[in-house]
């Protein structure tokens, strides 16, 4: 663990073309400081080590060989998850569930889950947990362990240097009313998002367009989901992400926003095979370079 803690204070080193102001290289440093920390923490995508889909009937979890989901840290016999519908109920494994396992804070007992986005069921035991995820029309058991490999094993990310060249202002244009971004996910499924509106930037003399999301209402960012030439080379291949605040003039009036591609972030997919990413939907797909950001993790 040290040697994690240790990782985690590494901070870019600029090269003689780096354009950053100090102040706003003090900023990215600590955007990136604490995203490291977020994504190492005990329940960060690094702890991800299962997603079990869930078919009709029971699947049993624990580390006894016969379990439908083996995990490596559980106890012998963890749990039975039982599908009927819609419906995920919890039985205890054979004989009954161990002392040391708790569903939503208490001692685990028979129940129905929850499966909602923002309160969903956690069953515990040590530094594992589970909890039950819709995609899509399956059900999944997402399951994270403090002591999975890709945790212990966190090396620091990769990034380019800070340049605030990639700093951009765009013309923002609404939508109105809101369209829909057909947004792919790794698990082959589709999803119809709606888009807010257009962010028109130029870069390298080259008018470009991008069309964020919405991811979650109450947080008021947008959320871009693109892929840009240096997925082929360097970044992820495919594709990543970047917040931003809203519009100057709000969601629904032109106005302008500002895309920090140095905030560039990869998509958990790019750590995890067992997350489940969305990927860029055709109109966020940028035929020019966008050196900036976060680099791929395994390189």
């Amino acid at each position: 663990m040290k040697r994690l803690l240790l990782l985690l204070t590494i901070v870019p080193v600029l090269s003689a073309q780096t354009a950053a102001a100090p102040d706003y290289l003090q900023q990215i440093t600590q955007f990136r400081t604490q995203r490291a920390k977020n994504l190492s923490a005990p329940e960060g995508w690094f702890s991800l080590v299962a997603l079990q889909w869930l078919k009709p009937g029971d699947t049993s979890v624990g580390s006894a060989p016969g379990n439908t989901l083996h995990l490596d840290h559980a106890p012998a016999h963890l749990a039975t998850f039982h599908l009927t519908g819609n419906t995920v109920t919890l039985a205890p494994p054979p004989g009954s569930f161990p002392a040391s396992t708790t569903l939503d804070g208490k001692p685990a007992a028979a129940a129905t889950l929850s499966y909602d986005d923002d309160h969903p069921s956690q069953l515990r035991d040590g530094g594992l947990l589970v909890i039950v995820i819709k995609r899509g029309d399956r059900l999944y058991l997402r399951v994270k362990d403090a002591q999975a490999p890709t945790r212990t094993a966190f090396h620091g990310l990769n990034w380019y240097a800070p340049d605030q060249r990639f700093v951009l202002t765009a013309k923002w244009t609404p939508s109105n009313p809101p369209h829909s971004l057909t947004v792919p996910n790794v698990l082959g499924q589709i999803d119809h998002e709606a888009s807010p509106g257009v962010a028109e930037f130029t870069l390298n003399g080259q008018t470009l367009r991008l069309e964020p999301v919405i991811e979650d209402p109450a947080d008021k960012r947008l959320f871009f989901i693109f892929r840009d030439t240096t997925s082929r080379t360097t970044t992820y291949g495919a594709g990543r992400f970047l917040y931003t605040q809203y519009p100057s003039n709000g969601l629904d009036k032109p106005g302008t926003v500002v895309l920090d591609f140095n905030r560039t972030q990869n998509p958990p997919c790019a750590y995890t095979a067992y997350a489940t990413c969305p990927l860029p939907p055709q109109q966020n797909r940028l035929d020019i370079a966008m050196p900036a950001g976060e680099k791929r993790y395994h390189e």
